[in-house]
């Protein structure tokens, strides 16, 4: 947790799920030059008279160090040789806000988790909130969701509030409110539940989920929530993505999220891409 311009705020966890090693960057380069044999490397020395095997492609893909490489990134620049190499993360509770920063990367794979399914639970609790226009009920239980990168119970509150209110004008203005709101097979549960939102909720989490209950209500939420993706980037892109947000004019949360990619990413690669 760390306080910015007043506010506390939880840091993303990353995990490094794949790396595909700097072996093949290695071969990429000796490809270019013809110059297998002069690898430190035996594996790609062998490439020189022969097309490699399984296992000559495994001892590639274990390689740790390279001269060439390291002369190549610092020397000569010649960068497009990185893109061969490809590092994965998991990223869980970063922002949305964040997320918006990421998409100016253009190059990088990105999976996030998605508003569409995933608010189901915000918009259930809202539900059964209205079984007795409790709007406490609704802010604790969300309060309970740990869904903000904010960290300050104060600041959460007014968030989640001003969640209500957007869900609240919106059940005041769509007579079928309801029925967009949750699955068919539950509307029997508002009645059945009316004056009890707590058994009313648990009810309709244990439900069958409304496909794509995001699609209506993505509105009332902001770029503190948290979000959770994988991201994949060449080396030669993650170069780019920690040089821009490793940097003190860096979006702060970002930057956070950078160093914790960097902290979770191997020597052999950061050497290749941070100079010292």
């Amino acid at each position: 947790m760390e306080e910015m311009y007043g506010i506390k705020y939880s840091k993303p966890e990353v995990v490094l799920m794949q790396d595909t090693g700097i072996g093949v960057a290695e071969a990429a380069a000796r490809t270019c030059y013809d110059s297998f044999e002069n690898s430190e490397n035996e594996a790609i020395r062998s490439m020189e008279h022969a097309m490699p095997h399984s296992d000559t492609c495994e001892q590639i893909n274990t390689i740790e160090e390279s001269n060439l490489l390291n002369d190549l990134a610092w020397t000569h620049f010649h960068h497009s040789i990185l893109e061969h190499a490809n590092l994965s993360f998991l990223i869980r509770g970063t922002s949305r806000g964040v997320l918006q920063e990421h998409a100016r990367h253009r190059i990088q794979a990105i999976s996030v988790r998605s508003t569409r399914y995933t608010m189901s639970s915000v918009i259930n609790a809202f539900v059964a909130s209205q079984t007795t226009e409790d709007r406490e009920f609704f802010v604790k239980k969300v309060l309970g969701f740990d869904m903000l990168v904010t960290c300050d119970e104060m600041y959460n509150r007014i968030e989640i509030g001003a969640m209500y209110d957007k869900l609240q004008f919106q059940a005041q203005m769509v007579e079928d409110f309801n029925e967009i709101a949750v699955a068919k097979s539950s509307l029997g549960f508002l009645e059945e539940f009316k004056g009890n939102p707590e058994a009313l909720f648990d009810t309709l989490e244990s439900g069958k989920k409304k496909r794509n209950v995001g699609d209506a209500f993505k509105h009332i939420i902001s770029d503190n929530v948290k979000v959770d993706m994988v991201v994949t980037f060449n080396l030669r892109s993650l170069k780019n993505y920690f040089t821009l947000r490793n940097s003190g004019a860096a979006y702060f949360q970002i930057r956070w999220l950078a160093q914790e990619m960097m902290r979770k990413t191997p020597s052999k690669y950061l050497d290749l891409i941070i100079k010292g």
